[in-house]
């Protein structure tokens, strides 16, 4: 049985978490106020995994996140206001090693928390069972790096001009649970020179993806935005889907668009990767289409990657190793749909090598074929 332990300064809140947990007979539960009890019970309760409010009296949401990777390294998920306040701090908290978030509800408690039971329960069992990244140290000294990139955005005026159908191609990237973190570890790699836009499907609400891609901007080579309306692809642009809403590539006649799309109620994630994958396929020829499929439990986008692959397009999965749930990518692999199984790390190195005029062997990057 998994031992779950809740630290919220809400009763009610943490009541009604523990009865969602307790509900499915999974879990062994403990609820304490806040963050001083956290970390006693990190001792007495020794915990699988934590939810971990992040406004709390006496000891915030992410000083005690910090001690809980410092004394006893656990998988976190936190709980997180909808706002862009929350937006910021939730990802300083992902930076600290926290795994996940949900949604804290809104207005009168026991309306809304049955909204979030799915996604609870989803995310707690991922958790549960997700490797933790440790990877702070390569983000500061991505950002120290970085400093100078930034610069450079600003004085040459970015974004460039937008690509005809001559010589056009897109990096669609599908991601989920650890998103954040290993976008943070995979984007900053792309050179400042790389001549395809990159768009990216990370499911995510839609209050935090302008923050996210703010974030995300001052770390890269290349200008992030977030896809809030229709706009040209544009080479040296990484476009981070509007959460809560799709994201799709299409084609006019002078110039390539990415169009965010309301929410497609058959798709269970948001923004979908399968919507993504199957609208480039739609729009360009497969060869011009590189997909990459980081971690992420569930399936999405998985048998649109793999078709991508049968179609002539080029496809990377992240390994398990550097995953914290290898769902996504793993599924691509069981379906046969990866050319390549990298680690995060040397994604954009292939990517990148697969446009040099040069090609870099793919067995010189120790990657595995598929």
């Amino acid at each position: 049985m998994v031992k779950a332990l809740i630290v919220d300064d809400s009763a009610l809140m943490r009541r009604h978490l523990k009865e969602i947990l307790e509900s499915k007979g999974r879990f062994q539960v403990m609820a304490v106020r806040n963050g001083v009890e956290a970390l006693a019970a990190l001792e007495t309760f020794e915990p699988d995994v934590i939810t971990l409010d992040i406004n709390m009296p006496e000891m915030d949401g992410l000083t005690c996140l910090s001690h809980i990777m410092a004394r006893r390294p656990t998988p976190v998920v936190m709980v997180s206001s909808l706002t862009e306040r929350g937006a910021e701090v939730t990802f300083e908290a992902l930076a600290l090693g926290a795994v996940d978030f949900i949604h804290k509800p809104d207005g009168t408690i026991s309306l809304n928390v049955d909204r979030i039971e799915r996604e609870l329960l989803d995310k707690v069992i991922a958790a549960s069972r997700a490797r933790l990244r440790r990877s702070v140290g390569l983000k500061q000294r991505l950002r120290n790096q970085n400093v100078e990139a930034n610069d450079r955005k600003a004085s040459t005026g970015k974004p460039l001009a937008s690509l005809s159908a001559a010589g056009m191609g897109v990096v669609v990237i599908g991601v989920s649970t650890g998103g954040p973190g290993t976008l943070e570890e995979v984007l900053p790699f792309f050179p400042a020179d790389f001549p395809w836009p990159v768009v990216v499907a990370q499911h995510m609400p839609g209050s935090f993806t302008a923050v996210f891609a703010r974030r995300l901007n001052e770390m890269c080579n290349l200008t992030v935005i977030e896809a809030s309306q229709m706009m040209p692809l544009q080479p040296g642009v990484i476009y981070i889907g509007k959460g809560d809403a799709d994201i799709v590539i299409g084609k006019r006649p002078s110039n390539w668009i990415v169009n965010p799309m309301p929410a497609g109620s058959q798709f269970l994630w948001h923004p979908s990767v399968a919507r993504l994958v199957d609208s480039a396929l739609h729009a360009m020829p497969p060869d011009r289409i590189f997909g990459v499929m980081l971690t992420g439990m569930g399936d999405d986008g998985a048998d649109a990657m793999a078709e991508l692959k049968r179609r002539g397009g080029r496809t990377i999965a992240q390994d398990e190793a550097t995953s914290v749930i290898w769902g996504m990518p793993g599924e691509l692999v069981k379906r046969g749909g990866a050319n390549l199984v990298l680690p995060a790390n040397k994604i954009a190195q292939q990517l990148t090598a697969w446009l040099s005029p040069v090609r870099v062997t793919e067995e010189g990057h120790g990657a595995r074929q598929r």
